[in-house]
């Protein structure tokens, strides 16, 4: 079950995010609050995952961990950038 989410974190992170909000407790250990798995879900949901990923598994974000982390927040600029980019290029 854990890896099929993990690949479908990969494809569709934000359907992912709401399976692993409303059928388990992974976000509830690794945020204080539910805040921040919101606002990641409509603004960085790689970086969300990772983070939570990172939290249950070693305790702290470091080391190999924190690379992860942040890949994902480059994953997510780039996805954010590249649809800007090709909304620029149906536009023109």
């Amino acid at each position: 079950m854990g890896c099929l989410i993990g690949c479908l974190a990969l494809v569709t992170p934000r359907i992912a995010l709401a399976l692993i909000f409303i059928f388990s407790t992974y976000l509830g250990r690794a945020y204080d609050t539910a805040l921040w798995p919101v606002l990641g879900f409509f603004l960085m949901p790689l970086t969300t995952l990772a983070y939570a990923w990172a939290g249950n598994t070693n305790g702290t974000v470091t080391g190999v961990y924190l690379a992860v982390v942040v890949v994902a927040v480059l994953l997510d600029l780039g996805l954010v950038g590249g649809s800007g980019a090709s909304a620029r290029r149906r536009r023109d």
